[in-house]
């Protein structure tokens, strides 16, 4: 049985700005253009709070921010040089702002960035984190695809050896329901959305920074999928513009939105601003008595996941372990990642899967 919850309450997937650092000459500069962004990031979200209190009578809960916000990505940087400009440390000065936001207002914060494990110095993740009202990291979700930088798969065994497959696909349990994460182009595969769900994952937070469309983007497909085929919402939050970098300013602008449970979306952000319109009542109760029913529309209760076992187990596709070398993690260049993709494909030709 679940413990004592929220039956309902106010989500906001927040539209904001990104602002890349890539400009930036030292570490001392970007890192105080990181602090004076969450600063800046502060203000909306107390503002957003306020208002939606204000317009709705019900306090706002959850709050989820884009990808990356603070810093953008890494372009011509080195992963050694974007360790020391883009990344974030775990105990931090800017974890411990993104922190005081969720005391301040009271609120599970959602969002996302890079940042360096002492474990593995070599190399850094791209992180999705949760912190709950008292201001602790609730859930730390290490991306698990990526083209041109590390993830927890590249160093598999030690990974594990490490946190355990539990810290893989972290589940928070909290009074406003399970909550997981999944980082940007990750809503493109249902293996990872249906992992968090196996843990019991009802709300799916999604930080995203992807490319807006008035039509259906693969993303948009992607993202009302998961939630329907999950019976889970799906809140994602996407970047508005990305700043001091030569991308078009609204590339990826708009789509922040929240899908519920059956795949419908209840609210959503336009293109072209800052934005904290895609906000939506989270209906817990609703939501656990949908997944209890017995119908055709509970795919979640009729999935037998062990017919799919041998076949994923006897996959060769791209591998673990990649940069772990007799027990030892291996710095990356930039190349390596592409050079590996391109290795897989011609396996994949070769063995006739593609």
């Amino acid at each position: 049985m679940k413990e004592k919850y929220i039956e309902e309450y106010l989500a906001v997937a927040l539209q904001l700005d990104c602002h890349a650092i890539n400009d930036c000459k030292t570490k001392e500069e970007s890192h105080d253009l990181m602090m004076k962004r969450i600063q800046e990031i502060s203000n909306f979200v107390q503002t957003t709070v306020n208002f939606n209190l204000f317009f709705y009578g019900s306090p706002v809960k959850l709050v989820v921010l884009p990808e990356y916000t603070v810093c953008g990505f890494p372009l011509h940087e080195t992963p050694k040089e974007w360790q020391e400009k883009g990344c974030l440390e775990i105990d931090g000065p800017e974890y411990e702002a993104f922190s005081k936001i969720a005391q301040e207002n009271n609120i599970y914060l959602a969002g996302n960035a890079y940042e360096i494990d002492p474990n593995f110095p070599e190399i850094y993740f791209q992180t999705c984190f949760i912190i709950d009202p008292s201001g602790d990291v609730i859930v730390r979700y290490r991306r698990l695809t990526s083209v041109i930088w590390a993830t927890p798969h590249d160093v598999w065994d030690k990974y594990l050896d490490l946190y355990g497959y539990e810290k893989v696909f972290p589940v928070a349990k909290t009074e406003i329901g399970d909550l997981a994460c999944i980082a940007s182009e990750e809503i493109m595969y249902p293996e990872i959305a249906r992992c968090h769900v196996m843990r019991g994952a009802e709300i799916l937070l999604h930080p995203s920074s992807e490319p807006g469309s008035p039509r259906s983007t693969e993303k948009e497909i992607c993202r009302r999928a998961r939630a329907a085929e999950n019976l889970a919402y799906v809140i994602t939050a996407n970047t508005s513009t990305i700043l001091n970098t030569s991308i078009p300013a609204y590339t990826c602008s708009g789509m922040s939105k929240i899908v519920d449970y059956r795949g419908k979306v209840l609210s959503e952000a336009s293109a072209g601003g800052e934005s904290q319109t895609a906000s939506a009542f989270i209906n817990l109760r609703s939501l656990r008595k949908y997944r209890r029913n017995a119908g055709m529309t509970n795919y979640v209760s009729r999935q037998g996941f062990d017919a799919y076992a041998q076949s994923y187990s006897e996959a060769d596709f791209l591998q673990a372990n990649s940069l772990l070398k007799a027990g030892k993690v291996q710095q990356p260049s930039r190349e390596f990642f592409l050079r590996r993709q391109e290795e897989v494909i011609e396996k994949l030709i070769a063995k006739g899967i593609l």
